[in-house]
């Protein structure tokens, strides 16, 4: 593999103002879009991605979402893989809301969690973003690893970020992921966008 050298001279010269220093081919493990969903405005008690293929190395799912949960400032994402509802998942996490912070763990459990999204109580328009990483999820010989990295502000009046780590207990390539609320349904404009990433050529 080759890298490109350039100065600050070099790159303002008119001949290189647009050129690329990196593409798909000098780095292969980029990401592909594979489905994208865009809740309306009735709502979505979940939100599930099916039929996804076994032709990349890992998968990324990209979160923007908000709950019609009350009676809580945030809300989270139960998920379960291939709709698998045993008592087959474990998980740690570290959380913190910028004055303390807490950590903890489950095993044997029905389903795992995701890191804080917005809910109807969180502030007008509010959203919690997350971004969740599905490691060698088509790999048929070891267990699923997967993350989650997110959380949310209320609108400048404080908020909430959280890492979670999971394992699903099953060889099976994932197939399918689906996403709900604690409570309540997903709100209009909540989006998840789904992409896969290749190996190294």
């Amino acid at each position: 593999m080759s890298v490109r050298k350039l100065s600050t001279a070099s790159i303002l010269t008119p001949s290189y103002k647009n050129s690329k220093i990196w593409d798909g081919e000098t780095f292969p493990g980029y990401f592909e879009s594979i489905a994208t969903v865009t809740v309306g405005s009735a709502g979505a008690a979940d939100v599930e991605f099916t039929s996804i293929p076994a032709t990349y190395t890992h998968l990324q799912v990209r979160i923007l979402a908000r709950s019609t949960r009350t009676g809580a400032d945030t809300d989270y994402m139960d998920v379960r893989l291939n709709s698998d509802t045993g008592a087959n998942y474990t998980y740690h996490y570290l959380q913190g809301d910028g004055s303390s912070a807490s950590a903890g763990s489950a095993t044997s459990i029905n389903q795992a969690y995701s890191s804080y999204i917005a809910s109807a109580d969180s502030g007008t328009s509010v959203f919690g973003t997350n971004i969740l990483d599905l490691l060698d999820y088509a790999n048929t010989n070891k267990y699923k690893t997967f993350r989650f990295l997110g959380g949310m502000d209320k609108n400048g009046t404080g908020g909430k970020v959280a890492m979670m780590s999971s394992v699903w207990m099953n060889t099976n390539a994932i197939t399918s992921i689906k996403f709900a609320p604690s409570t309540g349904n997903f709100a209009q404009y909540s989006h998840f966008a789904l992409y896969g990433i290749k190996g190294a050529a």
